[in-house]
């Protein structure tokens, strides 16, 4: 485990990507090239419904710094910088999308053996400004962020979580929605290499006195496939399967179902990532 309780927005973050992470319901393909320069060049064709869309991104590593550039097809152009170090246990992350410039970011991140904070602030007329710190180690943490507007002087969000987490498990309390939700979630991995996992969510939402709870799990079959799935007491059903068709290319096949509306159509999304 490294170093640190890590980022607050890390409490609970492993038991959310195995219940959410490459569920899609879409048709993508994405296309990545390597240069001898070292820019990593990625197309991605996109089919959502009867909409498609598409991009391409450029990725260049120098020294410290990374430099991220992406192009769709609305003609946006996001750029985004990653300074690692400028001063020391820190990362500083800039962004900006053009033609919007109203959707600016200032980033940054400082990294502490007990400690972890972030401050980020938005690039508009009324920019809002969210902080976050989390305490502890990488076994125990507990932490909050909070984000404000400033030009009503009002919070925007106000979050606090706590984790746990052992060499095979992770568990976490977060409570969210300016106190309106909070979710309880526990991740248990299956093996040493951690492909297989069981996993177990529930979530309250005060206001309407409301609760969802998850199950779900992932099983590698082999050392090119694995399985997915997860029911909540809603009666949603999803099922994933990925397979490493030749070396890091993988093909993602997904499904979600209603268990308690049979006659609804299912919905199916299919993903072919390639790498060279």
């Amino acid at each position: 485990m490294s170093k640190g309780p890590g980022l607050f927005t890390d409490i609970g973050k492993k038991a959310k990507d195995l219940l959410t992470r490459d569920y899609i319901s879409d048709q993508k393909i994405s296309i990545s090239t390597y240069s001898d320069t070292g820019v990593a060049l990625t197309s991605t064709a996109l089919k959502k419904g009867g909409l498609s869309t598409g991009d391409v991104a450029a990725q260049y590593k120098y020294k410290n710094t990374l430099i991220d550039v992406k192009v769709d097809t609305e003609s946006n152009i996001l750029t985004t910088l990653t300074f690692t170090d400028i001063v020391p246990s820190t990362k500083t992350i800039a962004s900006l999308k053009f033609p919007d410039c109203n959707s600016g970011k200032l980033e940054v991140q400082y990294f502490h053996h007990h400690a972890t904070f972030t401050s980020a602030i938005a690039a508009k007329q009324s920019p809002v400004i969210d902080v976050s710190a989390a305490l502890g180690t990488p076994t125990f943490a507990i932490g909050a962020e909070a984000g404000y507007e400033t030009s009503s002087g009002k919070l925007t969000k106000y979050t606090a979580g706590i984790s746990v987490t052992k060499p095979d498990s992770c568990a976490s309390i977060v409570l969210g929605d300016k106190g309106d939700t909070i979710r309880a979630s526990y991740i248990h991995h299956l093996d040493q290499l951690k492909k297989s996992a069981a996993v177990g969510e529930i979530t309250r939402r005060f206001s309407t006195n409301e609760n969802t709870f998850t199950v779900g799990g992932c099983y590698a079959v082999d050392n090119l496939t694995v399985v997915k799935t997860k029911l909540n007491n809603h009666g949603k059903l999803g099922a994933l399967l990925q397979h490493e068709i030749i070396p890091k290319s993988i093909l993602t096949i997904s499904s979600e179902f209603d268990t308690k509306a049979l006659d609804k159509t299912p919905k199916f999304g299919v993903a072919l990532a390639l790498k060279p």
